[in-house]
C-alpha cells in the first residue's frame, strides 16, 4: 500500500480530488459504494439498504455515478438516481423518501476537472465521522479488481429522475416558499452552469417571477467557469442592465447563494444573515437572539447584530461545524460569508434555493428593496489571500510565520482580527485580516502571505 492510499480521504465536505485519480478512480469509487452498502446493512439490519444518488453537471459525474451504483448493487444495496440535482436536493430526498443514505457527486465550487463524493444521513446531516473512517479503511483495503457485473441488475437500480426532481421543486415552492408570489418581480439568476441550471429558473418562474437565467448552458466543462458565486461581476452588470430587483448567484452544487441588489451592489452571506436575523427576531423566530457564524464572518456583522441585542457565536470554517453548533445551541439561523446559510427548522443542509426564497420573502413581507434591508450593515475592511502550499505544516511549527502572526494580532488589538488556517478541501493556506484601516490590513495580509509562500509555497502550475 503506497503512502497516498494511507492518507485521510474525507475532508470537511466529503471526498474531493481530481476525477479519475485516486480516490476518485473507478476502483475506489466502486469500493466506496460497496463499503457504504455493507455499513448500511449493519446499521439498518436490512438485507437491501437503499441509497439515493445525485450529481452536478461535470463531465466526470456520469461515470463516477455508474461506478458508485456498481459498488452499491454488488454489495446487495438498492440505489436510485435523481440525475442532475443540487446537493441539498439530495439531502431533502434522502430524508423524505426516505433512503438509508444519500450520495452527492460534486466538487461544489471547484473547477470541472475536480469531483467529489459526499454522503448524507437520512436526517440530512453529513455522514458521521466514524462511518467515514470505516469507508476509508475499506477503500485502502479494496482488491485490485472489483466485480462490476452487478451494475446491470436493474431490479436494484431505479431511475425516476424527473419525478424526484419535481418532488424537490414542489417542496421548495409549497412548503418552503409557502406559495410566495413574485408576480411582477424581475430576477437574474446565475446558475454557474451547474446543478441548479434547470431547477432554479423553473422554481422562480412557477412563483411568478420574470426570470433572466444566465450561465445555464452546462457543457460538462464550464461549471463555475468565470460565473456563479465565485465570479459576481457578470451578475452585477446584468442586474443593472435589466433593471432587475435582485440577482442570485449559485455555486456548482447550489448549496450556497450570494446576491446582488437592484443597484448592482454585492450582498454576501454576512449581509444576508443580517437581513434574515433582523426579520426572524421581529417575528419571534430567532431563538435566544443567537446567530451562528464562522471565524471568517466579518467583524461588522458581529457589531451590527450586537446593536440589536443579537449574539454571534463563531465556529471553525465549514457548514458542518456551523450545523453542529446550531444543533448544540438550538439556534435558528447560522451560516458562512460564502453564502452557506442553514435554517435547521427547515433543513439541516445549506440550500442556496431556500436561502434565496427566504430572502425574497423578507423583501416581499417588508415591502423593501434589498438595498434598504442591508443599509444599516457596515462591513469592516477585510482581505482574504490564498497561498498554494506543498504541505499543510501547522503554523505554530513555522517560527517566522507564528511570530509575524502574533505581532499582527497585537497591532490589530480589539479593532481587528487575524484568521490563519488551511483549506479543508484544497492545498491552500488562507490569510484573512480585517480591521478599521483598509491599507493597513492589506499590507499586513500580503506580508504574511508572502512569508508563508516563502516557507511552504508550492510551485505555480
Amino acid at each position: 500500500m503506497n503512502s497516498e492510499k494511507k492518507a485521510k480521504l474525507f475532508g470537511t465536505d466529503g471526498i474531493r480530488g481530481k476525477a479519475g485519480i485516486f480516490p476518485l478512480d473507478s476502483q475506489s469509487v466502486r469500493a466506496i459504494g460497496s463499503s457504504l452498502a455493507r455499513h448500511l446493512k449493519e446499521r439498518t439490519n436490512s438485507d437491501r439498504p437503499s441509497v439515493l444518488v445525485g450529481r452536478d453537471t461535470r463531465e466526470s459525474g456520469a461515470e463516477i455515478e455508474r461506478d458508485l451504483i456498481a459498488g452499491v448493487v454488488a454489495a446487495g444495496g438498492e440505489i436510485e438516481s435523481a440525475g442532475v440535482i443540487t446537493t441539498p436536493g439530495v439531502a431533502y430526498l434522502t430524508r423524505s423518501l426516505p433512503a438509508d443514505a444519500g450520495v452527492v457527486i460534486s466538487a461544489s465550487h471547484n473547477p470541472y476537472q475536480d469531483n467529489g463524493i459526499k454522503i448524507f444521513e437520512p436526517s440530512g446531516r453529513k455522514l458521521a465521522d466514524q462511518i467515514e473512517r470505516q469507508i476509508e479503511k475499506d477503500i485502502h483495503e479494496a482488491p485490485d479488481e472489483t466485480d462490476s457485473a452487478a451494475a446491470d441488475d436493474s431490479e436494484r437500480h431505479h431511475h425516476r429522475t424527473a419525478e424526484l426532481v419535481q418532488r424537490y421543486v414542489n417542496y421548495l415552492e409549497h412548503d418552503v416558499a409557502n406559495d410566495l408570489s413574485l408576480n411582477g418581480m424581475r430576477v437574474v439568476i446565475d446558475c454557474a452552469n451547474g446543478a441548479a441550471f434547470e431547477i432554479a429558473p423553473r422554481l422562480f418562474v412557477e412563483l411568478g417571477a420574470e426570470v433572466i437565467a444566465i450561465n445555464n448552458q452546462p457543457t460538462g466543462r464550464n461549471i463555475n467557469l468565470n460565473c456563479g458565486s465565485l465570479h459576481i461581476d457578470m451578475l452585477q452588470e446584468r442586474v443593472v442592465a435589466e433593471s432587475a430587483a435582485l440577482g442570485v448567484a449559485f455555486d456548482g452544487d447550489a448549496d450556497r447563494a450570494l446576491f446582488v441588489d437592484a443597484d448592482g451592489r454585492f450582498v454576501d452571506g454576512d449581509a444576508t444573515m443580517w437581513v434574515l436575523a433582523n426579520y426572524m427576531q421581529s417575528r419571534g423566530e430567532l431563538r435566544d437572539d443567537l446567530v451562528v457564524a464562522t471565524t471568517m464572518t466579518n467583524l461588522g456583522l458581529e457589531v451590527a447584530l450586537r446593536s440589536r441585542g443579537i449574539k454571534l457565536t463563531r465556529t471553525d470554517v465549514g457548514d458542518k461545524y456551523v450545523l453542529d453548533e446550531l444543533l448544540r445551541s438550538h439556534a435558528a439561523l447560522g451560516g458562512e460569508q460564502s453564502g452557506h446559510i442553514i435554517f435547521p427548522a427547515i433543513s439541516l443542509a445549506g440550500d442556496g434555493l431556500i436561502t434565496a426564497l427566504r430572502l425574497l420573502s423578507v423583501m416581499c413581507d417588508e415591502d423593501k428593496s434589498l438595498a434598504d434591508l442591508t443599509r444599516e450593515f457596515t462591513r469592516y475592511p477585510q482581505i482574504l489571500l490564498n497561498v498554494r502550499v506543498r504541505e499543510k505544516v501547522p503554523f505554530e511549527d513555522l517560527p517566522s510565520v507564528h511570530s509575524l502572526a502574533g505581532r499582527i494580532e497585537h497591532d490589530l488589538g480589539e479593532r481587528g482580527r487575524l484568521v490563519l488556517r488551511y483549506s479543508g478541501t484544497e492545498p491552500l493556506a488562507r490569510v484573512m485580516i480585517e480591521g478599521e484601516d483598509k491599507d493597513q490590513v492589506e499590507t499586513q495580509a500580503r506580508v504574511l502571505a508572502d512569508l508563508i509562500r516563502a516557507e511552504i509555497g508550492a510551485a505555480e502550475a
